[in-house]
């Protein structure tokens, strides 16, 4: 146990720059995933039927398709066609653009939420659709869907171990480099089982002062 200590220690640089290349690629991805969600979730929502189809098509594409094929895809795909990523852009836009497809469901849910009496109000007063959006639907929604985008973005950090597939340092990566260089198995692991749960419970607690906040 000592000489686990010490190897911790050793190898620590390592795993927390592992845990930093997590946290800012499952924030860019988060932030990607919440843009594009609710682009989606505003277009199908507009009632023009061709682009509703659409929107619909491409969130049971995403919730259909392994996270791992569409990071594939992209990748290993992606010079086939001329287009040329690293593998942590490909992180961000892989993870992304799947939560997308997830985000959007949410804010969909919860524009459903919103008393059609009002919508009907506002558009009588002279409210444009992006204005009803705007200042009636998400800030009334922001409390319903808030407990449920954090589980989501909770659930693209734990997502993001299948990037050291596609060579991204992050923790899962850098720590199996930590065994394949020590011998050491199930240490490492918990090391990094323990890393995970404070990024997570840190977005939870976010999640809560957040939901907190718009509660009130």
């Amino acid at each position: 146990m000592p000489q686990f200590f010490d190897l911790l220690v050793q190898y620590s640089p390592l795993m927390l720059s592992g845990l930093a290349t997590t946290a800012w690629i499952c924030a860019l991805a988060a932030a990607l995933g919440i843009a594009v969600g609710l682009v989606l979730a505003i277009l199908g929502g507009t009632g023009f039927r061709p682009l509703s189809w659409i929107v619909r098509v491409y969130i049971e594409i995403m919730r259909g398709l392994p996270i791992l094929i569409l990071l594939f895809v992209l990748y290993y795909g992606g010079p086939s066609i001329g287009l040329r990523l690293s593998a942590e852009t490909v992180g961000v836009v892989g993870l992304g653009f799947y939560g997308a497809a997830y985000f959007a469901e949410i804010f969909r849910s919860g524009f459903q939420s919103i008393p059609k009496g009002q919508i009907e109000a506002a558009r009588m007063a002279g409210l444009t659709g992006m204005q009803i959006t705007r200042h009636i639907k998400l800030p009334q929604m922001l409390m319903l869907i808030t407990p449920p985008m954090v589980n989501q973005i909770i659930i693209l950090i734990k997502e993001s171990a299948v990037l050291s597939i596609i060579t991204v340092a992050e923790l899962t990566k850098n720590t199996t480099q930590f065994v394949n260089e020590t011998y050491a198995v199930i240490e490492p692991y918990l090391a990094a089982a323990l890393l995970y749960w404070l990024l997570v419970e840190a977005v939870a607690q976010l999640g809560k002062l957040v939901e907190r906040r718009v509660r009130f």
